[in-house]
């Protein structure tokens, strides 16, 4: 008997669906803030800072505007500046390397290998004396080989700041990303799986004297109300937000679960299609599937062929980050890193987001085989 497959359409995300359950439960806690009055660093803030470092397995947690304030303000706390180097990816979205250049530093580029995160046995060829630290992102949702790369960072004395802006909970050998390195940097987005109703971001260390300093660069530099210690930004965590996330933070763990049989559910579906490379999995991780990153031939048509049919798909991303415009200052040329470009050309996210029903599954994988039995 044939399967019955879904024909309604499949978006790559569905942020109604996703707070449709929870709304009187994000209204009341909106609420709570609206009758204490507290809305800049309000109790909210602190609380959710507090089960965040517990969630992360670190002793703090600071909350702040977004998950690049996160990475500049981390950069900051290590006195990363101006004749520095950081060794990060080309292959994140900008912001990773444009907070180094905001520092004042210069990102030093380092291919990725078929993870889709950096490549350890590339790392130590990059290493100069002028290199301060190493940014790791954890791409994906799949965390970066730490154990190698905390490896590389002792025996250099090196930083390691964490992008784990797309993998909070992902784990490697048991340590959940953001608890190894020095500083761990996490955005709220939107988008991301544990995400606020706007901005958000956060910082997580087990350096009691940068978290401090954390919170004061996070608030103009203010030590006491009266005391600027040094110059900086405004960048604080919204209460609004901390208070919606709060109650978020109770279904993250489901969230994460659903998202990762999602993806074990393509994974079987999708199994020796031509033309097609699924993301492995690794009994020392656990990914979370912030994004379902195959490689498809014919990227351009599948995609097409899909958004034809009602299926949302993305691709993150397009254009490493080495070709944009702004980078051309950083003096390389297509070619340089080739595992990320040729990933680049053939990388498709299909949606994997939590709220997604298995007819829907089914009907994208389904769809996806009809374009390539078609294409043959």
């Amino acid at each position: 008997m044939t399967q019955m497959i879904s024909s309604d359409p499949v978006p790559y995300v569905d942020l109604a669906a996703q707070h449709a359950p929870l709304k009187a439960d994000i209204l009341a806690a909106v609420e709570g803030v609206l009758e204490r009055g507290d809305f800049i660093l309000g109790g909210a803030v602190e609380a959710f800072e507090t089960r965040l470092a517990a969630l992360i397995g670190v002793r703090f947690a600071v909350g702040c505007g977004n998950g690049t304030d996160a990475l500049q303000l981390s950069l900051r706390a290590l006195d990363i500046g101006p004749g520095d180097e950081v060794i990060t990816p080309p292959n994140s979205f900008v912001a990773s390397t444009s907070c180094i250049r905001l520092a004042g530093a210069m990102p030093v580029f380092v291919d990725v290998d078929e993870t889709y995160n950096i490549d350890p046995d590339k790392i130590d060829a990059a290493i100069t004396p002028r290199t301060k630290a190493i940014m790791p992102v954890h791409l994906t949702g799949r965390p970066a080989h730490m154990e190698r790369i905390l490896a590389i960072a002792a025996k250099h004395q090196l930083a390691i700041v964490e992008d784990s802006a797309q993998a909070i909970l992902a784990e490697f050998d048991g340590k959940k990303v953001g608890s190894t390195g020095t500083l761990g940097c996490f955005s709220l987005h939107p988008l991301k799986t544990l995400n606020a109703c706007g901005d958000g971001g956060v910082v997580t260390t087990n350096d009691e004297k940068l978290a401090t300093r954390l919170r004061i660069l996070r608030n103009l530099g203010l030590q006491t109300r009266d005391d600027c210690a040094e110059w900086s930004v405004n960048s604080r965590l919204d209460t609004l937000q901390a208070a919606i996330l709060l109650v978020k933070l109770d279904h993250l763990e489901a969230w994460t679960d659903a998202r990762r049989a999602n993806a074990a559910r393509y994974r079987r579906l999708l199994a020796n299609v031509p033309g097609l490379t699924l993301p492995t999995d690794s009994p020392r991780e656990r990914q979370v599937y912030h994004t379902f990153v195959v490689q498809a031939e014919r990227r351009e048509a599948l995609r097409a062929y899909l958004s034809e049919r009602g299926i949302g798909t993305s691709v993150h991303y397009p254009v490493p980050i080495h070709l944009h415009t702004a980078a051309r200052e950083l003096g390389h040329e297509r070619g340089a890193f080739p595992v990320t470009e040729r990933q680049a050309d053939r990388i498709l996210s299909l949606p994997v987001h939590n709220t997604l029903r298995p007819d829907q599954l089914d009907r994208v994988a389904a769809t996806i085989r009809e374009f390539y039995e078609e294409s043959r």
